[in-house]
């Protein structure tokens, strides 16, 4: 979905755009925003810092997040804020990361396993904040391992093996 493989058939559309032949930035720039199951955030920034790397002007039709309302969304960071990333604990750069995601304002949203390698408490934290989400009206598409998880914030699901749905539900 955002460019960075090519779907071997069929199309990928986004926004009423078809994006399956743009690049990494072109997708970011039109609205979907991408949070990585291996975090990639920028270690040596501190937290405000990563968060300003990743801001961008509010977009027509998404709701914008200051830093007020990434803090609300959340409060560890705040805290933070001054704080070299890498001297943060996985769950908080987990939030760092969807943090800064959302600081492009995006329209949409895609959150590659949110939930891997996170304890308890912290998983129910990133729960919260993405049924918050999509309160807010932002488009949240999960890429998720962890079932019971996915049933609790996803609308509708779908399970896939080997390319194929093998299932698929409704909440």
């Amino acid at each position: 979905l955002m460019g960075l493989i090519r779907p071997f058939s069929g199309e990928v559309h986004f926004d009423g755009r078809r994006i399956d032949a743009w690049e990494p930035y072109e997708v970011a720039r039109a609205g979907l925003g991408y949070v990585p199951e291996d975090r990639r955030i920028f270690t040596d920034l501190t937290v405000a810092e990563n968060l300003e790397v990743g801001r961008q002007p509010p977009r027509e039709a998404a709701p914008a997040w200051s830093p007020e309302k990434l803090f609300q969304l959340f409060p560890a960071l705040q805290m933070w804020q001054g704080r070299r990333a890498a001297y943060l604990s996985g769950g908080e750069q987990q939030m760092l990361c969807i943090a800064r995601t959302l600081a492009g304002n995006p329209k949409a949203i895609l959150l590659d396993e949110p939930s891997e390698g996170l304890a308890p408490i912290i998983v129910e934290q990133v729960e919260k904040a993405i049924l918050e989400l999509k309160r807010a009206g932002v488009c949240v598409l999960l890429s998720e391992q962890n079932l019971s998880f996915a049933r609790r914030v996803a609308d509708r699901g779908y399970m896939l093996e080997q390319g194929r749905i093998r299932e698929a539900y409704a909440a």
